[in-house]
């Protein structure tokens, strides 16, 4: 029996409410497979006043509830990679990248998953997983080079830790999944928590 058939009834739909691959992944991880992938074009934008935590908190919502069908599981996530209140998103080239990664180098700064759960028959959980991430100082040769791979490409705060930008992490206080995109243990006791 499969970890999914323990978390949620056998033959329940669960949809991934995100096109990110380390998030299918990650629920591979613990042996859940969505039955499909379901992507929302939510806008990622951060509303007036917002801390990074509601906003990530709200993204995962409005995520999930975008393509939640009645009868189906979904599983929506937002990642939100911040430095003090300014939330760095995914970079939109190359200098802004650069930018992001010259604010990170030498400091910590924290990396919030949001995540949100939604029963077949409506009932929701959400909650928010905060990480937090201190990079080493990064030489000129390093950061360049690091642009150069292009692996900051569609990823908040314009790293993946999983990737080229682990060598860089000196320490980490929290959920090592959820900086990749996914706090699985908060998934898992979520949909458990639906599906009881």
């Amino acid at each position: 029996m499969s970890t999914s058939r323990t978390i949620i009834p056998s033959g329940s739909p669960l949809i991934l409410a995100s096109r990110s691959p380390r998030r299918l992944e990650l629920l591979a991880q613990i042996g859940v497979t969505p039955t499909a992938v379901r992507p929302s074009d939510i806008p990622e934008t951060r509303e007036a006043n917002e801390s990074p935590r509601a906003m990530a908190m709200r993204l995962a919502r409005l995520k999930a509830r975008a393509v939640w069908k009645d009868g189906e599981y979904v599983i929506g996530a937002d990642t939100v990679v911040c430095v003090g209140s300014r939330d760095l998103g995914k970079a939109g080239d190359a200098d802004e990248a650069r930018k992001y990664l010259k604010l990170l180098s030498g400091r910590s700064h924290r990396v919030i998953g949001g995540i949100c759960t939604i029963a077949p028959d409506g009932r929701e959980l959400v909650r928010a997983s905060v990480t937090r991430v201190t990079f080493k100082r990064l030489s000129h040769e390093e950061l360049e080079d690091y642009i150069a791979s292009n692996e900051w490409q569609d990823k908040a705060g314009a790293y993946g830790i999983q990737g080229l930008a682990g060598a860089f992490v000196t320490k980490i206080s929290g959920s090592y999944p959820n900086v990749v995109g996914l706090d699985i243990y908060d998934v898992s006791s979520m949909l458990g928590g639906l599906s009881s």
